[in-house]
């Protein structure tokens, strides 16, 4: 898969929306801690930086969960000043795979509330 390339050393580079795969995307949403992120991006509806989940995994491995994720194409990942912020591609997700993210975040809100009756 090529990615844009970014034009600065500060710009991270995604897939165009050509470029996303449904693959990636699954495997990307496949992951707990990756979801978690996917479902509070959809929730809140903008971008949010990565200081804002505390995932509890270590610094390295948040790191790479947000890499899956923007190298599938479910997030985009753009620098404002100093921090990094992420955005739900829920445009370029839904033309491409029409109502896949909106089932996969209601099966995973099921799936939590099953969880905290059990």
């Amino acid at each position: 898969m090529t990615t844009a390339a970014p034009t600065s050393s500060r710009e991270l580079p995604h897939p165009t929306r050509e470029e996303i795969r449904l693959e990636a995307v699954l495997h990307a949403l496949s992951d707990p801690m990756r979801l978690l992120v996917v479902r509070e991006l959809a929730a809140d509806g903008e971008e949010l930086s990565c200081s804002h989940f505390d995932l509890p995994v270590t610094k390295s491995t948040t790191t790479h969960h947000f890499r899956v994720l923007r190298e599938s194409g479910v997030i985009r990942q753009v620098y404002r000043g100093t921090a990094k912020m992420n955005g739900l591609r829920r445009d370029d997700l839904d033309d491409l795979f029409p109502g896949l993210l909106d089932s996969v975040l209601a099966a995973a809100a099921g799936q939590a509330a099953r969880l905290e009756d059990s």
